[in-house]
């Protein structure tokens, strides 16, 4: 259960962190009388494409969240007010997030498709544009173009036959670690910010304050170092993913015996040996630091400080064995379903959201909204938190592993204790036990599931290869 309600929340993380205005999880409430406290230039959408009069001007949105204003986040998002304005509305259709994917196939089947699709790296690409479920936007995204440009590199990632998937709006950072100013104070630690200022936030530095915080307990005072979602981004802070995407033999292929995973699974399993780790589920920061915790790590939804709270952010530790900082990324945007025409709006669509997360003053007013929503964040933490990691600072990486197949890489469709697909199961289970209790080895984890992974990506390369082979 821990898990499965964990998986649900990191749905929910990814959904949060594309917008700063955020989108809540109550029903939408389109009669509400509330006034948007941050108002959007009335000429933000200038340079954004009109809906022509004669097109459909409302998209299907089939989602497990509202894009519309919710009972539980009243200010309206920068990108649905220039939407808008262009004429355009947004249909919520809900899906449960656990089966949204099945929900699509049966109205595509039903030759019955919504517009649009919230764009997940778990099974969204590759698999399920090589399954037909979505198209190219080429038709209605200029890569070249001012708007876009910034995002080509990226969008060339995921592309089937010369033809982009994915139009990503912006980057988000998954899962930041907060802290408690004042306890590090207290216990005579460094301020992680202030390490990593100086540059020496890495692996080392984070284990020996665990270590020195969780060892300085007095009587029966239980201290953890650690609580939250944070393994995955060790592993990939060495630059590295456990699939890559091999250009010469044009496949995807497995990299579990990469070296660097051995000092990564290493840390891992002496947090876990050492009694650093807390692995009971918190739905936010301030659940956690109740239970003596000294860092959470999570996504921007349950990072909720409260009047007179002292906390801070800092990004995920970096590798000590390299001077470059990696980060893994979330990527919104919305894919287009096939079976769609509605290519004016689409395209409308597209621009509003890029434009609310590229223009100065829309990015502006998208941070007020933020801190309308979330007034006890500080400057400094929602620079660590939203800013720091996405610039140029960080080297961006995506694992494709997330997108091969159901056995890989679909948590949803997961029969493990965990709910765990196997590319996330590997990627945290050094700090789990077998049934008698053991600790697994990285080199236990790599001789069970190699066979696996190599057959799934067998089969699924043979199915990549007769879609472009079209």
């Amino acid at each position: 259960m821990i898990q499965a309600r964990r998986l649900a929340a990191l749905s929910a993380a990814a959904m949060l962190t594309f917008t700063a205005a955020g989108c809540g999880g109550g029903k939408s409430d389109s009669s509400s009388k509330y006034e948007d406290k941050v108002k959007v230039a009335e000429d933000a959408t200038d340079g954004i494409s009109d809906i022509p009069d004669e097109a459909d001007k409302e998209l299907e949105w089939l989602s497990y969240f509202d894009i519309n204003p919710t009972s539980a986040a009243q200010e309206k998002r920068v990108d649905l007010t220039l939407f808008e304005r262009k004429g355009g509305k947004i249909k919520y259709s809900q899906c449960a997030s656990t089966t949204k994917y099945d929900q699509l196939a049966n109205r595509l089947l039903s030759n019955d498709p919504p517009d649009i699709f919230w764009f997940e790296q778990k099974m969204t690409f590759p698999c399920y544009c090589v399954k037909g479920m979505f198209q190219p936007v080429d038709s209605i995204v200029d890569f070249d173009n001012d708007m876009w440009k910034d995002m080509k590199g990226l969008a060339d990632q995921f592309t089937l036959k010369d033809e982009h998937y994915v139009a990503p709006i912006n980057l988000n950072v998954l899962s930041s670690m907060v802290y408690d100013k004042d306890v590090m104070e207290a216990n005579t630690l460094d301020d992680p910010y202030e390490l990593y200022m100086d540059g020496n936030w890495t692996w080392d530095t984070w284990y020996d304050m665990m270590d020195e915080y969780c060892s300085n307990a007095e009587g029966d005072e239980i201290r953890y170092g650690i609580n939250g979602w944070f393994a995955p981004f060790i592993f990939q802070s060495t630059g590295k993913t456990l699939i890559t995407y091999d250009s010469e033999k044009d496949e995807y292929v497995s990299n579990i015996t990469d070296p660097d995973f051995d000092r990564a699974s290493s840390l891992l399993y002496e947090v876990q040996k050492n009694g650093f780790y807390n692995a009971d589920w918190y739905g936010s920061a301030n659940d956690a630091f109740k239970k003596n915790v000294l860092f959470y790590a999570m996504g921007n939804w349950a990072i909720n400080p409260r009047e007179g709270d002292n906390w801070g952010v800092v990004p995920m530790p970096r590798d000590p064995n390299s001077d470059t900082y990696y980060t893994t990324i979330g990527i919104t945007a919305y894919m287009w379903v096939k079976g769609s025409t509605k290519s004016d709006a689409v395209k409308c669509w597209y621009e509003c959201a890029r434009y609310a997360n590229t223009d100065p003053d829309a990015m502006e007013a998208g941070k007020e909204k933020f801190f309308v929503t979330s007034p006890y964040w500080t400057e400094e933490m929602y620079e660590m938190a939203n800013e720091e990691p996405l610039s140029d600072k960080y080297v961006k990486v995506v694992d494709p592993g997330y997108g091969i197949s159901t056995l890989l890489s679909n948590d949803d469709a997961a029969t493990n204790a965990t709910k765990e697909a196997v590319i996330p199961y590997m990627y945290t289970s050094v700090m789990k036990t077998d049934d008698d209790g053991v600790q697994f080895t990285w080199t236990k984890l790599r001789e069970t599931y190699s066979g696996t992974i190599d057959s799934e990506l067998k089969d699924f390369n043979k199915e990549y290869h007769k879609f472009i082979s079209k």
